[in-house]
């Protein structure tokens, strides 16, 4: 028992570190945060949420990009859910929480600001493809 809460206090540590560390990148911040095997036809349709624990939108599709980066593309809310649009965020600032993402590494801020993702040259993932998923605590 006191080795398992060893283990998990550490673990808390790690993750805890990596996240107020800014001078990693955001591929070292998602590695450090035990990234796991997901299956995209699972991440469709899923909340993903702020660090206030609010909805910032629904994922929508998986995409890969033309320089080989995972995206995945939320149908952003806006102002009370008028105004919903598509932007593209990197998978290596989400973490998976349960049956919701968590937004770990960009505010809601940077959703608003975010430009309305048009890419139609970017490869939409099938939902039988597996990428990796960071952990979240929340």
């Amino acid at each position: 028992m006191r080795r398992a809460l060893v283990s998990i206090g550490l673990t808390i540590a790690v993750v805890t570190a990596a996240a107020a560390q800014p001078s990693l990148t955001p591929e070292q911040r998602m590695q450090a945060r035990f990234p796991q095997p997901v299956r995209v036809g699972d991440l469709i349709g899923r909340p993903v949420l702020d660090d206030s624990a609010r909805t910032l939108g629904t994922v929508r599709k998986i995409v890969r990009t033309d320089d080989n980066k995972i995206e995945v593309i939320v149908d952003y809310d806006g102002f009370f859910g008028f105004g919903t649009r598509p932007v593209a965020v990197p998978i290596e600032v989400l973490g998976i929480a349960g049956r919701h993402l968590s937004s770990l590494d960009m505010p809601r801020s940077d959703y608003a600001t975010a430009p309305t993702w048009q890419n139609a040259k970017a490869q939409t993932l099938s939902d039988d493809a597996t990428i990796k998923v960071a952990l979240a605590r929340h």
